[in-house]
């Protein structure tokens, strides 16, 4: 039985019952923000790291969080927001801010042991990792998470209008990547 998201707020603000509540609360929602930071970095290490990272800021937030959206809401955007800056990050050091990220993050799909799709699903991978990573952000919160765009807009605090439109740009995009891939076989 899953306990709602207000009943692990209130258990976590009684004495001597934090660490409960912070264990249903991962317990409910490691599973989606792992697959959701997974989407964003793919590699399942940097992922897992990610994610600890993601519940350590929970952990440090929880107790002012005011229900100005909603609690799984809030929590994924501490996990895209983790995401994208450890990618940032990774970018700054490693690539001096180049395009070269986009090639590393194909290397890491090909290597991931961990990748149990098909190849038409690993090259619609492929086809995501080349669009800018706003696009691919919403691509993925919109067709993977099967999130509503007023959820995505609260997440990245972006007007629904905007969201669809890069969302359509993204789809648009992503079929001609594969139009170009299914002409080469």
């Amino acid at each position: 039985m899953s306990i709602a998201d207000n009943e692990i707020i209130e258990l976590f603000h009684l004495k001597n019952k934090k660490e409960e509540a912070f264990r249903l609360l991962m317990d409910k929602y490691k599973e989606k923000l792992y697959w959701h930071i997974r989407k964003i970095v793919l590699s399942h290490e940097d992922s897992n790291d990610i994610l600890q990272n993601t519940f350590v800021k929970i952990w440090q937030g929880l107790k002012e969080f005011r229900y100005e959206s909603g609690l799984y809401t809030w929590m994924y955007r501490i996990a895209t927001n983790e995401s994208i800056n450890f990618l940032n990050e990774k970018k700054r050091k490693v690539y001096g801010n180049s395009g070269e990220i986009t090639e590393a993050l194909e290397n890491i799909l090909e290597s991931d042991v961990y990748f149990s799709g098909d190849e038409i699903q690993k090259e619609l991978q492929k086809a995501v990792l080349k669009l800018t990573d706003r696009q691919r952000l919403i691509f993925n919160m919109k067709y993977f998470d099967d999130m509503p765009y007023e959820d995505i807009a609260a997440i990245l605090d972006v007007a629904v209008g905007t969201l669809k439109a890069t969302y359509h740009n993204a789809v648009k995009k992503i079929e001609e990547n594969m139009r170009i891939i299914d002409s080469q076989f």
